[in-house]
């Protein structure tokens, strides 16, 4: 009986026992100062470059195509044979050609021996007027027929030369349209080609960001495998008519050429537009409360609103704010409303914050 009454007080000394205190956890808190003020976003548009002109190359006249070896891409000069016809039946026209200049001279100076003589006839009564007037029309008749040989002669050469398709500048084969020994009409693509130093880059905007381009605006190109390779270009072109919903056609113009620069590569597109108001304030990107609200996509317009947390250094908690963004520059957002100079935002682990935690501030700036 003893012995049960000391366990229960043992038990009961045990259970009244205080349990030690948990230190209380509090999170680190890095931040981002707003300081920086900004006048201007950047809005970035994936395009393709284009040559600002595609030349086709196609015959003048019609033939066979000798071997011919052309490639895509492939650089070319002004002169450079791309095709050649088969110049084997040209060249009998020629030669043709030739035979009749040569028919025609000597039947004209038969005819003009023939007015000399009759002419000196006809000063001795040994022939008549109208046989000199006969002679003379042929002397006409043969020059004319000597005038239209040379001009057939100068016809076949000219086709002969032809036959040879040579590049009519400096420039990139874009695309080779017909094969070796076919036989091919007179203006039949033959190949196409642009020159390196022009090229467009031509995408689509919406209502409200076409509304605020105008032509000459500046804009800069980066090459995506390249982004280091930045090319100034300028608004040359502004679609009135929309060619789908809500989507205006733009092209830009490239100013400077880069020996990289090849049809087909896909740019980024990079133009600055004024902000909604005076001024905004750039933030990292990872200010973003990730809770469904995000800023609108790079290539749309006007202001969207976005959560942030702002450090309280009054109480050391954050404090979930909605703030506005103008516009997105690189990795970084522009605000525009809803904070000021001199406002931490909470700037990494956002996900793990909840509104009104107790934070300890780890660090500052940005």
């Amino acid at each position: 009986m003893h012995l049960f009454i000391f366990a229960f007080v043992l038990i009961m000394l045990v259970g009244c026992k205080e349990e030690p205190a948990v230190e209380k956890v509090v999170r680190g808190l890095k931040t981002y100062e707003i300081a920086e003020i900004e006048k201007i976003t950047t809005r970035r548009f994936p395009a393709v470059l284009e040559p600002s002109e595609l030349t086709t190359l196609s015959p003048e006249i019609s033939g066979t195509l000798l071997p011919f070896d052309l490639d895509v891409g492939q650089r070319v000069r002004a002169g450079d044979v791309i095709v050649e016809l088969d110049p084997t039946s040209l060249q009998l026209q020629v030669e043709n050609a030739e035979a009749g200049v040569e028919q025609a001279r000597v039947a004209s100076a038969k005819a003009a021996e023939t007015l000399t003589r009759q002419q000196a006839l006809l000063q001795t009564g040994a022939t008549t007027r109208v046989n000199v007037d006969n002679a003379r029309a042929e002397v006409d008749s043969a020059a004319a027929a000597v005038v239209q040989a040379e001009k057939s002669l100068a016809t076949a050469l000219e086709n002969l030369e032809k036959a040879t398709l040579k590049a009519p500048f400096d420039g990139i084969i874009n695309s080779v349209e017909a094969t070796s020994f076919t036989t091919v009409a007179a203006g039949t693509p033959i190949a196409s080609m642009y020159s390196p130093e022009s090229f467009i880059v031509s995408f689509s905007v919406n209502f409200d960001t076409v509304n605020r381009l105008v032509i000459g605006k500046a804009a800069t190109i980066r090459l995506a495998d390249q982004p280091e390779i930045a090319l100034p270009a300028v608004v040359s072109q502004i679609g009135s008519r929309a060619d789908a919903v809500s989507s205006f056609p733009i092209v830009l113009e490239l100013r400077d050429g880069h020996p990289l620069l090849k049809a087909g590569m896909a740019v980024e597109a990079a133009i600055n537009f004024d902000l909604p108001k005076e001024n905004g304030y750039p933030a990292p990107l990872s200010v973003v409360i990730g809770d469904g609200l995000s800023p609108r996509d790079e290539a749309g317009a006007g202001a969207s609103k976005v959560g942030v947390f702002v450090f309280d250094e009054a109480t050391s908690t954050v404090k979930r704010r909605d703030v506005t963004v103008g516009g997105i520059r690189g990795n970084e957002i522009i605000l525009i409303d809803g904070v000021e100079p001199g406002d931490l935002l909470a700037s990494a682990g956002v996900s793990f914050l909840r509104d009104g935690q107790e934070v300890k501030l780890l660090k500052s700036g940005g």
